[in-house]
């Protein structure tokens, strides 16, 4: 039986923004694409897929807790299975899915169209999927809707919001739900002009 998907999780790699996430060379031995670095820096962390899981699906990462990541060119690279519990979000992982933005390091990241487009496709076709809602839920809760990872930061004022002063984390380095209000389509502030 499928699990149950309620909340998307949108997180960054914490790299530069626009700086490709690779190791090595293509065609060379030793090298890794953006999802192969992710499982490495997992595996460093102590993250392990289950055995079953790894042999089900994408038995080339067993350690990644992402269920997506989106290159620098849009390219979705899968991580985990939908059917598989990630691990990206302490707390929240149960029933939510984690996608991973390449970049973000900065506390006001960018992002390329071509990611901003891959996101809204994915975040599309998961919210039809599993009936979650376009919205943001409120703070620290396991509500159906669409967050960015600091957005599940603990309310220690009780306001309602995570504040950026409250945030654990700044990923993904941009306002999920101005996102959301903004038609899913990226804020100009938080693309990253072609070079």
């Amino acid at each position: 039986m499928p699990r149950p998907i309620n909340l998307i999780v949108i997180h960054c790699s914490a790299t530069p923004s626009g700086k490709p996430l690779v190791q090595g060379q293509p065609g060379q031995a030793g090298y890794l694409n953006a999802p192969q670095v992710i499982n490495a820096w997992h595996a460093a962390r102590g993250f392990r897929r289950q055995p079953q899981a790894v042999r089900a699906f994408n038995s080339r990462l067993p350690s990644i807790g992402y269920h997506y990541v989106i290159d620098l060119s849009g390219e979705v690279w899968n991580g985990r299975g939908l059917d598989e519990v990630g691990a990206h979000a302490a707390g929240f992982n149960a029933n939510s899915v984690g996608i991973c933005m390449v970049g973000g390091a900065e506390r006001e990241a960018r992002y390329t169209l071509a990611q901003w487009d891959s996101l809204a496709q994915v975040v599309g076709m998961l919210c039809h999927d599993h009936g979650v809602p376009l919205t943001t839920p409120p703070c620290g809760t396991h509500a159906n809707g669409i967050c960015g990872h600091r957005d599940l930061s603990p309310d220690l004022n009780g306001n309602g919001i995570a504040d950026p002063a409250e945030w654990l984390k700044t990923c993904p380095g941009f306002d999920v739900s101005a996102w959301l209000g903004h038609g899913i389509k990226p804020l100009s502030q938080h693309v990253l002009e072609a070079v």
